[in-house]
């Protein structure tokens, strides 16, 4: 991906940097849409699966991607 100087500028990274920092906020956001696993999210962001879960707990994206009716299914109340 082309990065303007200026973007790498205002942002205060290296292109390096950059790049990281997408490929962490893509996996999370991928994860949190169910695209991704925690696994293959943590692998394409460059991180272990426990580093992984302490970004998305700072980003403020939830761990957890369960939804109420899966949660029912798995408790055996449907």
């Amino acid at each position: 991906i082309d990065i303007p100087e200026s973007a790498l500028s205002a942002m205060r990274q290296d292109a390096a940097g950059l790049a990281s920092d997408m490929r962490l906020a893509a996996a999370a956001k991928w994860y949190e849409l169910g695209r991704l696993s925690q696994g293959r999210a943590a692998e394409l962001a460059g991180l272990s699966r426990q580093q992984f879960i302490d970004a998305l707990h700072r980003m403020g994206v939830s761990a957890l991607q369960v939804d109420a009716d899966e949660l029912n299914r798995e408790a055996g109340l449907e």
